[in-house]
């Protein structure tokens, strides 16, 4: 599969070479401009709203200082978050969340670049696109200037909102997060030139962004200065090296640089040696004769990459967050504020159960991500239209589309056993109630999925905007406590009328009037496939 002007004009000016950036820019932003922006708010939200929860919880500089000292002295807590390089608001926020910001970011722009690249080629849009007057390189250009767009912006409002804890510190905290996104934005754009599918791509860029969060989590768990190699080789790691707020590193930033700067020029040498279509690792041919005997086995085949990592995730951060449950009540120590915000998280069942309890709540916050990502599977196969051949056979729509629902309700669960699994090995004790406890968040992750369910069988456009519910839950349940955010306010999210376990009262009524209504979301869901026109 050769596009006209790949093939014909292998040699032409930098100019034709981009010929049709602009053009592909003002399409990518428009069709991303429901997924960019709801990205962009939580992640500044999470940024933004930090000062405000640390000084309601560390209101003096003495507590202030002891957290900077505890924190340091724990190496399961700078695993998770890095050390501390100074006790000021600022300096905490960077600590506190600069890890997963970077991340996040480095999460959007990964989905930025594949959408608009290797997505594109997959579906065979970009093969007509760069038939008309378009360069052998202006998609690529395309992606990486919306990858660019986002990270600035977001960079700018972290800039902004965090201008009262000191200016200079802002700024390097915003460039450091918009870099980090940039960092994996390039890769993602050289990922994308090696392999012939976009979830293929997505996966590894995915892969090696978790490999730089444990290489930065091993180095900052044996060093507290952020100095230990490991850090230094992960792009995550620089992020706190930036030391924002703490004696701005302002060189640390000339990494990012450095690294955008070699991807891409890497991205763009590849991009201009392959075909539209084609890749340099092409996928093997398949066997003679078919291997998958129904719509569920296509659906497990294609999902089943996804359902392994974030098993292997759950069962990690389970072992990790198990294994600091024990210290839970040296590291709150006597701090009043601290205790009252993971009560209000984990209920008041004594400050180690109400730890777990908060534990738990997130695996089950970020279990409703997979299963909104392995819902929209679905809206991914009708938009690249790979859903028409299958639905051409004898197979029906609710049979085809019970397949990637089995899987993402279904490995909700297993995920969230895992996840509990792997709490009880790091907590070393009886794994029943940790168990127990995990099962119990199903019927809120299943309610966000329903919501999935019943915006894509609407109409496939709407499906996105599950992804801004599921995150709307997730920032209520991360900030909301710390916040004291109105009991009525965080009931909108299906989290807030679960029990609080372990150590609390089980509470049967809401589990399953949660089940009932996760079952009546489906139901409509799929109502609505029945009736709508496919990629509809």
């Amino acid at each position: 599969m050769t596009a006209l002007g790949s093939t014909y004009a292998p040699r032409a000016g930098g100019s034709r070479q981009l010929a049709g950036t602009g053009t592909l820019l003002r399409l990518a932003l428009r069709r991303d401009r429901v997924m960019m922006p709801v990205w962009i708010a939580v992640i500044a939200l999470m940024v933004l709203s930090m000062p405000g929860s640390l000084k309601s919880v560390y209101g003096t500089a003495a507590e202030r200082a002891d957290v900077m000292h505890s924190m340091n002295t724990n190496s399961s807590m700078r695993a998770m978050y890095g050390p501390v390089f100074d006790d000021s608001l600022g300096a905490l926020t960077a600590w506190r969340i600069g890890t997963f910001a970077a991340v996040f970011a480095a999460v959007l722009s990964l989905l930025i670049v594949v959408r608009h690249t290797r997505d594109e080629e997959e579906s065979g849009r970009q093969e007509l696109v760069s038939s008309a007057m378009v360069g052998r390189r202006a998609p690529l250009t395309a992606a990486l200037l919306t990858a660019l767009v986002a990270n600035g912006v977001l960079a700018l409002l972290i800039a902004g909102g965090l201008a009262a804890q000191g200016g200079a510190g802002a700024l390097a905290f915003g460039l450091a997060i918009g870099g980090a996104g940039m960092v994996f934005a390039t890769m993602a754009a050289i990922v994308a030139q090696f392999t012939e599918s976009a979830r293929l791509a997505r996966g590894l860029t995915s892969a090696v962004l978790g490999i730089a969060f444990v290489l930065r989590a091993a180095g900052d768990s044996g060093n507290d200065g952020g100095s230990s190699p490991l850090t230094w080789i992960s792009p995550i790691g620089w992020v706190e090296n930036v030391r924002a707020f703490a004696g701005e590193r302002w060189w640390v930033l000339l990494l990012f640089v450095a690294a955008v700067a070699a991807q891409g020029v890497v991205a763009y040498q590849l991009a201009g040696r392959r075909d539209i279509g084609m890749s340099f690792l092409p996928s093997r041919p398949g066997p003679a004769e078919g291997r998958l005997g129904s719509a569920g086995a296509l659906a497990w085949r294609l999902q089943r990459g996804s359902v392994l990592g974030w098993s292997i995730g759950f069962l990690a951060a389970g072992v990790v967050f198990g294994g600091m449950t024990e210290g839970a009540a040296d590291l709150v120590g006597d701090n009043q504020n601290t205790i009252d915000i993971i009560e209000r998280m984990g209920g008041q069942s004594g400050i180690t159960n109400a730890f777990l309890a908060t534990m738990v709540g997130m695996l089950g916050m970020v279990a409703a991500l997979y299963v909104v990502q392995a819902v929209l599977r679905l809206q991914g196969e009708e938009t690249s239209q790979r859903a028409e051949p299958v639905l051409a056979t004898a197979v029906g729509r609710l049979t085809w589309a019970g397949g990637h629902l089995v899987i993402a309700f279904g490995g909700a669960a297993l995920i969230m056993v895992l996840g509990g699994l792997g709490l009880a090995l790091g907590y070393g004790h009886d794994a029943g109630p940790i168990l127990g406890a995990c099962l119990v968040q199903l019927p809120a992750v299943w309610t966000l999925g329903g919501v999935a369910v019943l915006l894509h069988g609407v109409a496939s456009r709407w499906a996105v905007g599950a992804w801004g519910v599921a995150g709307a839950a997730l920032l209520l349940g991360w900030i909301g406590p710390a916040l004291k955010v109105p009991q009525s306010v965080m009931d909108l999210s299906p989290f807030g009328h679960l029990p609080k376990l372990p150590g609390g009262e089980m509470q049967w009524t809401p589990v399953l009037v949660l089940t009932a209504l996760a079952a009546v979301f489906v139901g409509a869901g799929l109502a609505g496939l029945r009736r709508r026109d496919v990629t509809g």
